[in-house]
């Protein structure tokens, strides 16, 4: 899938007038109402930093660049933010596309801070990135295997359907939070080497 064609997130940082919360809430809302509308919305939402903070974030994400570039030339959308611009203000905003969550960078991201755009390293390839999932993947589940097949009896017995449900379970998870992040950093040099 090329770039223009996969799905795009975009994070706004947004700074709030405290004195006016409850209009801000409204106005978030309104945003995620319209943007709901337009082909290739893909879904919404926004936080606060905490309580008492007048930092806000909102997510955004849409199916391709022609989808997004839609919404962000639209009527409704530049009557949207003109009608927060009182109260509201952007401080960052990233796009991104990729797949956030096994690597630190993804495919491509822009990043808007004060009104400066700076470019951030591409993910690595593809290959790159089967490769270093094979490499955390392979011995967790080999000494998985090992370990279950000696410590639970009748685990043979088992139906395969329920093994490999059994597996994956107990396997997803700690390949997620704790095998690929260690692997990635451990690899990042190879995985995104500095031009």
């Amino acid at each position: 899938m090329s770039p223009e064609n996969a799905p795009i997130t975009i994070s706004i940082e947004r700074t709030v007038d405290p004195a006016r919360i409850a209009e801000a809430t409204a106005w978030m809302q309104t945003g995620i109402n319209l943007a709901t509308s337009y082909p290739g919305f893909l879904g919404s939402g926004w936080v606060r930093a905490g309580t008492n903070s007048t930092t806000w974030h909102m997510l955004y994400r849409f199916a391709d660049d022609a989808a997004l570039l839609h919404w962000e030339q639209s009527p409704e959308r530049a009557w949207w933010l003109q009608s927060g611009s009182g109260f509201v203000h952007d401080q960052r905003t990233e796009r991104r596309t990729g797949i956030e969550g096994w690597f630190d960078e993804p495919t491509e991201i822009t990043v808007e801070h004060a009104g400066l755009v700076s470019p951030v390293p591409a993910a690595p390839p593809r290959w790159k990135q089967a490769v270093t999932i094979w490499l955390g993947f392979f011995p967790l589940n080999l000494l998985f295997t090992l370990l279950v097949t000696l410590l639970v009896p009748g685990w043979d017995a088992l139906p395969i359907v329920v093994r490999v449900l059994l597996t994956t379970l107990c396997l997803t998870p700690v390949m997620t939070y704790v095998l690929l992040p260690g692997v990635t950093r451990m690899l990042r040099r190879w995985l995104t080497p500095t031009p």
